[in-house]
């Protein structure tokens, strides 16, 4: 067993300095305030026909993110209907706690566009006893990888995971005296800060994009020296599409060749996620299912369903069932790069989602998608467009990385602040 340091002691949160102290999520609430850790109403007590144009907002689940609210889809209800509910109503710069996923209790402090909320049923307010507690440190440690954990581990059900009230209140936290606690989270708000900025260059570069796309993919704009007629054809004429393996589920291995799943295109990035991979034997017909780094996938069925990805990979890998593989059969007609940025346009999305079969399962057929239209230049058009579109995504992509190593550094910093292995002078 490892020595402990002097000037730090040992909790149920781990090692933590000797003037800090463990307390509940219970014991951080102001205590003249009833309602200051609450929970949403009852569903039958706030139903979609309970919704207005305009009033009172309503918080909803997509509201809460993880450190930061999300400011969309935006619902009311009546004033009426909101004081029927005021022991469920919230205030700006206090906190809302989401109870389900994704992830299980993430949190965001309310913003203050509006004088006051309804918090949804899956919402649970949290007001702080600002005489001992900082606000901005609270949010900070909730949204830190030891309370999560926890949340995680006491939220129930099998799909999407859920904690209860009673559950969350007996979570513990570490606690600097206030003046710590305070210089803490401004430390880490200028993180929060750089983070918020990057982000925005993210997404100011990414609708830079998308609007060069709409004007290149159509012939809005062109580039000098071409003037050709385009030609417009249907995928069936430059493309097959590839299906892939009905593998076995209980012949999955923990190593070998990895297998692109359904679950593995993503919604976020063009690019595979690769957190949960599984893998398989060697196929002695291999060559008919396998992919290679910068192929282009699309997920044919389930919540992914129209969603297209490239496989970034080095190595090989076996195609699942209900993905499907772009081959292009006439380079004469089409450029690869071409045809991957004709694939995650609007152009492509839009054609496609009026195909989708709605249903407990939406699904496409390789017959839907080789019936869509592109719109065809040149080849020698086609590279230059294609050569504009990919330094775009390569400003994106950097923007991306950029953005992904501040939350890394974020994340390095609140595991030495939250835990007093850094100590911050007040």
């Amino acid at each position: 067993m490892n020595q402990i340091k002097q000037g730090y002691k040992q909790t149920k949160v781990g090692i933590i300095p000797e003037n800090w102290e463990v307390v509940n999520f219970d014991e951080l609430k102001d205590k003249t305030d009833r309602h200051s850790i609450t929970g949403g109403p009852f569903g039958s007590d706030l139903k979609s026909e309970h919704y207005t144009s305009s009033g009172v907002r309503v918080i909803q689940l997509q509201n809460i993110g993880d450190g930061k609210y999300i400011n969309k889809e935006f619902v009311y209800t009546s004033e009426e209907k909101a004081n029927q509910l005021k022991n469920c109503l919230i205030y700006p710069n206090e906190i809302i706690l989401a109870k389900m996923a994704e992830p299980v209790a993430r949190a965001c402090l309310i913003p203050s566009f509006e004088d006051k909320f309804l918090m949804c049923s899956d919402g649970i307010r949290l007001l702080v006893d600002k005489n001992k507690f900082s606000t901005k440190y609270v949010l900070e440690y909730i949204n830190y990888d030891l309370f999560r954990k926890i949340a995680i581990n006491r939220s129930t059900g099998s799909t999407r995971g859920r904690i209860g009230l009673t559950d969350l209140k007996t979570i513990p936290l570490a606690l600097p005296p206030l003046k710590e606690q305070e210089k803490i989270a401004e430390i880490l708000t200028i993180w929060d800060e750089a983070i918020t900025k990057q982000t925005e260059l993210l997404r100011a570069k990414e609708l830079q994009k998308k609007g060069l796309m709409q004007k290149l993919l159509s012939g809005e704009v062109r580039f000098s020296g071409f003037s050709d007629e385009w030609e417009e054809v249907r995928l069936s004429k430059i493309i097959k599409l590839q299906g892939g393996y009905a593998f076995k589920s209980e012949e999955f291995k923990k190593k070998g060749i990895p297998i692109i799943r359904i679950s593995n295109i993503s919604n976020n990035s063009n690019y595979m996620e690769m957190n949960d991979l599984i893998y398989y034997d060697e196929l002695s017909n291999e060559s008919n299912f396998l992919i290679k780094k910068n192929d282009l996938l699309i997920a044919m069925s389930g919540a992914t369903t129209g969603k297209v990805s490239i496989y970034n990979l080095e190595k090989k890998a076996y195609l699942n069932q209900r993905v499907g593989l772009f081959k292009v059969i006439k380079p004469t007609l089409i450029n690869y790069s071409f045809l991957i940025q004709f694939v995650f346009s609007n152009f492509f999305s839009v054609q496609l989602k009026s195909l989708l079969v709605a249903g407990a399962q939406p699904n496409i057929s390789s017959k839907d998608i080789k019936s869509l239209k592109i719109k065809l230049p040149s080849l020698p058009e086609q590279r230059k467009i294609a050569e504009v579109l990919s330094l775009a995504d390569d400003e994106i992509n950097l923007l991306k990385n950029e953005l992904e190593e501040l939350k890394q550094q974020k994340k390095a910093l609140m595991q030495k602040l939250l835990t007093g292995q850094v100590r911050v002078k007040v």
